[in-house]
């Protein structure tokens, strides 16, 4: 009895958990292909067909709305939902503050080997970011990214993507993070706002 009690209750999470996943599995199915600059196939049919590799040469991050925005020219090309930092509030001061930085950047060179999915370098920190952090005692840190989950945990984005839980960089799902390395380019201007 107990046992058929705990199969109801597990396939009934099971089907909840499955309105999750389902989702974001229509991305890979029945999806033309089209090949990045990074080598990487991406299968997402809504942007493969509509704008070229590297087309946007603005992105825009709106930490209190959480949104990245992809312009090309002025025209908005992609509006994305990202999640930041533990401490998401403020422009980061220190190594370690676990804050995204705020100002204006250069997305200035792409990695297929970290230990997320894919990545983007946010070149953080400028020469105005040392000279404060150097003024307080405190190194600056760096290596922000733009970058997907943590390797082999991409499923769990759907819960991942619900709550700010990187040491100060900018997170998007896998399947987003393909998008974003089509269509930005290195040396990219990226805008972080409060």
């Amino acid at each position: 009895m107990q046992l058929a009690k705990n199969r109801i209750i597990l396939l009934s999470i099971l089907f909840i958990f499955s309105f999750w996943l389902i989702p974001s599995a229509d991305k890979f199915l029945n999806r033309e292909r089209c090949h990045d600059s990074g080598g990487k196939w991406n299968l997402n049919y809504d942007f493969c067909h509509f704008h070229e590799a590297g087309a946007a040469n603005l992105v825009t991050v709106n930490k209190s709305k959480k949104t990245m925005t992809l312009s090309s020219n002025g025209e908005v090309i992609k509006i994305f939902s990202v999640v930041f930092g533990a401490v998401p509030e403020g422009h980061k001061q220190q190594e370690g503050d676990q804050k995204t930085p705020e100002g204006s950047y250069l997305l200035d060179y792409k990695k297929e080997d970290s230990s997320f999915y894919r990545s983007m370098h946010i070149s953080y920190p400028n020469q105005e970011d040392i000279i404060a952090a150097s003024e307080k005692g405190v190194p600056p840190g760096g290596f922000i990214m733009v970058h997907g989950q943590r390797n082999g945990f991409g499923w769990l984005s759907p819960i991942m993507q619900n709550f700010n839980w990187t040491d100060g960089c900018i997170a998007l799902t896998n399947s987003e993070m393909d998008e974003f390395m089509f269509l930005v380019a290195t040396n990219t201007p990226i805008i972080i706002e409060p």
